[in-house]
C-alpha cells in the first residue's frame, strides 16, 4: 500500500467494517473482463454471505471461476471546504479476495439468511418462508486474504 499510514492492519479493526457496514461489491471474471455487482450481506468468522437467485449471469461465472475480489466500505462521507482543495473524503473501507461456494442445502441456506439478517439489525426474524428458500442459493464467500484503508483524517475527525 502506497501511504502505509493509511493501512489499517488490526484484524479487529477490519471485523469492525465488516460487521458495520450494509453493502459488499464482488468482482468475478467474465471471460477476460470483471464484472462487479454490488450485494446486502452478512458478515462472520471470515465468511461473507449473499442471498441469490440460483440462476443468472453471477451463478454461471461462479460456476465457471469461484475466486473474487470483493470491497466493502464503512463511514464513507463527504467534507466540504470553502476552497476547492479544502474537500475531501472520509472513510473506512476493506478490499480482500476469497472463493465463492454455492449453498443449495436447506441448513446452509438457513444459516446464510440468520446471518445476513443479524448483519442488518433483525437477528430474531429467523423464520423464513419455505417457498422461497427453495427458490434461492446462498452465496458463501471465505476470505482468504484482506487489507484495510482510511482516509488519512480518520483518527482526527473520529477521536
Amino acid at each position: 500500500m502506497r501511504k502505509s499510514n493509511q493501512e489499517i492492519k488490526e484484524w479487529k479493526v477490519l471485523e469492525q467494517i465488516l460487521k458495520g457496514s450494509l453493502i459488499c461489491r464482488i468482482a468475478m471474471m467474465d471471460q477476460d473482463r470483471p464484472y462487479l455487482l454490488p450485494f446486502n450481506y452478512g458478515y462472520r468468522d471470515r465468511t461473507i454471505y449473499i442471498h441469490s437467485a440460483p440462476a443468472g449471469k453471477k451463478i454461471d461465472l461462479l460456476r465457471e471461476n469461484n475466486q473474487v475480489c470483493f470491497e466493502v466500505e464503512h463511514g464513507a462521507g463527504l467534507i466540504t471546504g470553502e476552497k476547492a482543495c479544502d474537500w475531501t473524503t472520509l472513510y473506512r473501507s476493506v478490499v480482500g479476495y476469497g472463493t465463492v461456494e454455492i449453498l443449495e442445502d436447506h441448513a446452509g441456506k438457513k444459516e446464510g439468511l440468520e446471518i445476513i439478517m443479524a448483519q442488518h439489525g433483525a437477528p430474531d426474524l429467523v423464520d423464513f418462508n419455505s417457498g422461497n428458500m427453495k427458490r434461492m442459493v446462498i452465496l458463501k464467500l471465505t476470505i482468504t486474504s484482506i487489507k484495510g484503508k482510511q482516509s488519512g483524517n480518520w483518527n482526527r475527525i473520529n477521536s
